[in-house]
């Protein structure tokens, strides 16, 4: 990384450690594991959307074995309420005041399991965190520890109860995939090998808290060409005048993926970020931000892909 003097070598290799112990567990799936740490670096959140058992859990699981973060889980249900996620406050009799009793929300790597099964006034509890870092009960603000990190799930919108998530709860996940099937060569080395959430109880820590800060600092110190910055600008041009398009890429959705792009460049060792990067992660940022028209039976994902297709490089 000859051009990125502020990431140390012993950190960027601790970062490619920390990327194969996620490959070890999660087999078959480079693209997607990467992407996960492009998400955190990038200061974001992500959505995974699957159908049950393809490794969403796991990956959640192992991202937070190898990041040597404090790690809770909230199996999200119909009838989760959003004091269930952030606390309550109780009253204590020997002190004669309310205390502040946490949830499972105040804690590094949040994984939030079958977000969708939720009710949208439960989902939506977690809007002050993902966009803050923090969370406020009856006026009173606690600061949530830093780095603050949501691996949400959730299942496809035809499987019965499920509540599709609000737009404004879309926009705060950066990145949204899916893993899919494995293929023939991972699947039979999972049907040889060992359980893979009994590999995960043997993992070790390859970075912790602060490492992971500094590669988040590291990540926004990327440079991006104004002939980049004008791409970008073009991309989310396109998705605003798009025929099939009633709802655009917003600001925000321009700056995800800048800082997404950045993060891509660094875990390639880049100090600097190229086109490619911004097409290696603007599927995954902008289609589930795009709105179609409603006479239009669109898949975003493939919108997403024809502004990409048709928008050229500057």
């Amino acid at each position: 990384m000859n051009d990125q003097a502020s990431l140390a070598p012993a950190l960027h290799a601790a970062l490619a450690r920390a990327l194969a112990q996620v490959n070890q567990v999660v087999l078959g799936k480079p693209r997607e594991v990467r992407l996960a740490f492009v998400c955190l670096l990038a200061g974001g959140h992500l959505l995974i959307e699957d159908i049950p058992g393809v490794g969403k859990t796991t990956l959640a699981h192992a991202l937070a074995a190898t990041l040597g973060l404090s790690f809770q889980r909230i199996q999200f249900t119909s009838d989760l309420l959003p004091a269930d996620i952030i606390g309550v406050g109780i009253y204590e009799r020997d002190s004669k005041r309310f205390e502040f009793h946490r949830g499972p929300l105040f804690t590094q790597l949040l994984l939030a399991d079958e977000i969708n099964r939720a009710m949208p006034r439960t989902q939506s509890a977690l809007l002050e965190a993902m966009a803050e870092g923090q969370a406020t009960v009856d006026g009173v603000t606690h600061a949530l520890e830093a780095p603050f990190f949501v691996v949400a799930t959730q299942n496809p919108l035809d499987l019965t109860g499920t509540w599709p998530l609000p737009d404004s709860q879309l926009d705060r996940f950066m990145l949204r995939m899916s893993l899919g099937y494995p293929d023939r060569d991972a699947e039979q080395a999972m049907l040889a090998g060992i359980d893979r959430r009994s590999l995960v109880a043997t993992l070790q820590p390859c970075l912790g808290a602060a490492q992971i800060l500094e590669l988040r600092r590291a990540a926004t110190a990327v440079l991006a060409s104004p002939a980049l910055l004008e791409y970008v600008q073009a991309l989310l041009a396109a998705s605003r005048n798009h025929p099939a398009i009633r709802i655009g890429l917003s600001p925000r959705a321009g700056l995800a993926l800048l800082a997404a792009a950045r993060a891509h460049a660094l875990v390639d060792g880049r100090g600097h970020c190229l086109p490619e990067d911004v097409q290696a992660v603007f599927a995954f940022v902008a289609a589930h931000r795009l709105v179609p028209n409603l006479n239009v039976a669109a898949d975003r994902s493939r919108l997403a892909q024809g502004l990409l297709d048709t928008t050229p490089v500057r």
